[in-house]
């Protein structure tokens, strides 16, 4: 495969990349709409490195697969490969603050000592019933189903969990055949069906007043300036790339606006 890409909706060319599946439902699903590339710096369209010892070198590749679409100000794809030794897919959905709608969020991560994986519709607002009732009261059915088949991750940190819905599936797998099962057989699926329903949002979703707009552009600064302040691929990014380039492509590319 490839790993020219001369924007950000080109496919992404990592070889034997865990993920591949669920980027392609992602693009599958929301092709429904007229999606535009979004313009971003080569060196984040595609970058690699070699990583580890002289003796156990480890190619790491990295490409961001991004676009935009009425509703949505950005739809981005972090995706890491680093030969078989860890490969990540990490996706947010950002909705434009015009609208009464959370944001998605995946964080698919295989590294050598195991799976943490982690799916939500995360609130911008969520204290606030109007932003969260409609989307709850249909996600925790899908959530009970889902994450019954996992595993619970454990506890996330106290300052994270008003960026968390009740419809969090979090859970961490050792390596192995059967966690692959899982990862193919239900955390594909189940993510297809969170997927399926924040399409629905979008499309049921009706332009707010610029008052209500106000507020929940606040409630997403403040989950994009967690986000971006306590990215735990921060350090793994560094050791890569340069604190240069990590600062700015979590700030810039990953949780930005």
């Amino acid at each position: 495969m490839s790993n020219i890409r001369n924007n950000s909706m080109d496919k992404i060319g990592l070889y034997d990349w865990r993920w591949f599946d669920f980027l392609e439902d992602l693009i599958k699903k929301i092709s429904i709409y007229e999606i535009k590339s979004l313009e971003l710096p080569n060196n984040f369209l595609y970058k690699n490195t070699v990583s580890g010892s002289p003796k156990n070198p480890v190619k790491v590749s990295t490409s961001t697969w991004a676009c935009k679409f009425n509703k949505i100000s950005q739809v981005r794809a972090a995706c890491i490969e680093g030969q078989g030794t860890f490969s990540v897919f990490n996706l947010l959905i950002h909705p434009s603050n015009h609208y009464d709608l959370p944001f998605f969020g995946a964080d698919f991560v295989t590294l050598p000592k195991g799976h943490l994986l982690a799916l939500d519709l995360q609130p911008s607002l969520k204290s606030d019933p109007l932003h969260t009732e409609d989307v709850w009261s249909r996600l925790l059915p899908i959530h009970k189903y889902w994450q019954s088949f996992f595993p619970s991750g454990g506890d996330i940190p106290k300052e994270a969990k008003s960026f968390f819905s009740p419809g969090f599936l979090w859970t961490r797998l050792p390596l192995g055949k059967e966690s692959d099962t899982l990862i193919s057989d239900y955390l594909r699926p189940a993510f297809n069906e969170y997927l399926s329903l924040y399409i629905d949002l979008i499309n049921e979703a009706k332009s707010i007043s610029n008052l209500r707009a106000r507020k929940i552009l606040d409630g997403q600064k403040e989950y994009i300036n967690y986000r971006s302040t306590k990215d735990p691929a921060r350090g793994m990014l560094t050791r890569f790339y340069g604190k240069d380039w990590t600062e700015e492509y979590i700030t810039k590319v990953l949780f930005n606006f």
